[in-house]
């Protein structure tokens, strides 16, 4: 390479006569460095794309949406002027400009001149890092932003190009559910003997299914506790629905005391029940009171 470059006339570029100058002036330690210069020059070269890719067209789309968790699709068309591949996205998953994930997931998509390649993956990852998280994004509605960013990797031959990308996608936030008397009554069996039949609602404003581990309660009939339990534990709520949940109580002598002839004769009986439902990252207390009238059952 320096011979040719020495070869040339003086009237090539400025740069060639200059080298030229130095590999006939100088001694044997600047000429040596001189040629590792050059040969550096060479190398770098080589490696540069020798067709430039660029991204043509992207989005972000919702696989799936959970209380906590989303699943995002990146999709995107690579053009090239030169064969190569899509090797790979280095990539983070990205929530209000906090990166929740990083990743980076194999590709190997085929580029030919001309004809744009389809590149796309999946990330799944928690958007809601904690219960006070979800009950701060819950009383403020809206939505919240989710995005993937990185590079797209791609080689053509021995060169390689990082291709910037980021797409972003709105989704409503995730909302806590509310737990309702969703219906109620009392059943009158003797002077002595009330059936209390009650459905508990638990309502799903969100638009995916809502899963539950549990929904404790606790039943009391005019100040004094009367039995207590656990429901939906595994369950889940379909998305913008209202589980429900029967619980009976017999209010007797043996459950609320000697004087319940005289509380059942009034008619109408207070009720109060409390509990909490819980969920991956939810807790969600909860206190409903209220007067169930009487039936007489046949």
């Amino acid at each position: 390479m320096v011979d040719s470059l020495a070869e040339k006339p003086l009237g090539a570029a400025s740069g060639v006569h200059t080298m030229s100058n130095v590999m006939r002036s100088t001694s044997p330690v600047v000429q040596l460095a001189a040629l590792l210069l050059v040969g550096l020059g060479c190398a770098s070269s080589s490696t540069r794309p020798a067709g430039s890719a660029t991204l043509t067209a992207q989005d972000t789309s919702v696989v799936s949406q959970g209380l906590t968790e989303a699943t995002l699709r990146y999709s995107a068309q690579v053009s090239s002027a030169a064969p190569g591949v899509v090797e790979r996205a280095d990539y983070e998953l990205v929530s209000e400009g906090k990166v929740l994930k990083k990743g980076t997931m194999k590709l190997e998509t085929r580029l030919a001149p001309g004809a744009p390649g389809d590149v796309s993956f999946e990330e799944r990852a928690a958007y809601v890092q904690s219960a006070e998280d979800l009950a701060r994004l819950s009383a403020q509605g809206g939505t919240v932003l989710l995005a993937l960013r990185g590079v797209l990797v791609v080689r053509s031959g021995d060169s390689e190009q990082q291709i910037p990308f980021a797409a972003s996608r709105a989704v409503r936030v995730p909302r806590l559910p509310t737990i309702v008397v969703e219906e109620l009554d009392g059943a009158r069996y003797s002077a002595e003997e009330v059936q209390l039949n009650l459905r508990l609602g638990i309502q799903n404003p969100n638009p995916f299914p809502l899963k539950l581990s549990g929904l404790t309660w606790q039943m009391a009939v005019a100040g004094k506790a009367l039995d207590s339990g656990t429901l939906a534990q595994s369950d889940s709520v379909d998305a913008s629905a209202t589980g429900v949940y029967p619980v009976e109580v017999a209010v007797t002598k043996d459950s609320w005391g000697p004087e319940v002839k005289a509380l059942i004769s009034r008619g109408v009986l207070p009720y109060g029940v409390t509990g909490e439902l819980t969920g991956p990252l939810m807790r969600v207390p909860y206190s409903l009171s209220g007067e169930v009238k009487l039936n007489v059952s046949r």
